[in-house]
């Protein structure tokens, strides 16, 4: 059976900038991924490229076997969701009708469209949000939004570009404890705090912004020293209640 989505050899660059170079991994249905790399390091374009929306400088993206290239958009949008913290809200909306803009490509044949998008509002504690204008949230609450939308599209694949970012820390508990379970998902995401990583990822994909890059299990590259290595500073760890957390001791 096919990845769910696969690179071969992908090189991504910005300028002279190579973000990753040759890169060549597979992500399975059901795993969790979380990119980790420091800031600049490469990590939305890569889930961009991954969505089919920016180009790859080299190399090929495979989407459920098939060249990323060769799928029309509206049947990507059956296949992969993308979150980014970059939203554009040109004019009033409330949040539910917002939600419902993932529904369109079942062309008004949604009998249960609504009622699954109040559900994933509930579910990630945005209830008394879905009368309000979109334009009016704080960013957090528009984040929420935007993952809500993304689980509504109903696809195997969710790319999501840092889900915890601007949440409180119950609402990022909160978030990753919503997504972690979903029945049928293939989750990647992006991510710069290494103990949400740990909470949420099977596996990682270890980014260093100069062309090299690891993947595998979270046991096999969620280890301190490879973090201290691709975060420039030294990063422990301790475990309790059968958990392992990540704090930063600071430079060498």
């Amino acid at each position: 059976m096919a990845a769910v989505i696969e690179c071969h050899d992908l090189v991504l660059r910005a300028g002279a900038r190579e973000f990753v170079v040759d890169l060549s991994f597979a992500v399975n249905a059901g795993e969790r991924w979380a990119v980790l790399g420091p800031n600049g390091a490469g990590k939305t374009t890569l889930l961009l490229a991954l969505a089919g929306v920016r180009r790859a400088d080299a190399g090929r993206i495979e989407l459920a076997g098939r060249a990323i290239g060769d799928w029309r958009i509206d049947a990507l949008a059956e296949r992969r969701a993308l979150v980014t913290d970059r939203w554009i809200d040109p004019f009033a909306a409330t949040a539910l009708d917002t939600v419902l803009t993932a529904r369109y490509r079942y062309d008004g044949a949604d009998a249960d469209g609504e009622r699954l998008a109040r559900e994933a509002l509930a579910a990630f504690d945005c209830a008394e949000l879905a009368e309000r204008d979109v334009r009016t949230l704080s960013r957090g609450e528009r984040q929420r939004v935007a993952i809500v939308t993304a689980i509504a599209q109903a696809t195997p694949l969710v790319l999501l570009d840092e889900p915890i970012a601007h949440q409180d820390p119950r609402h990022q508990a909160l978030v990753l404890a919503r997504l972690a379970p979903l029945a049928n998902r293939t989750l990647i995401a992006s991510m710069h705090d290494v103990n949400a990583a740990a909470a949420f990822a099977t596996h990682a994909l270890l980014l260093s912004g100069r062309g090299a890059w690891r993947a595998g299990t979270a046991g096999e590259t969620l280890r301190p020293e490879l973090l201290s290595e691709l975060f420039a500073t030294r990063i422990e760890v301790v475990r309790a209640d059968g958990r392992s957390l990540f704090f930063v001791a600071g430079p060498d």
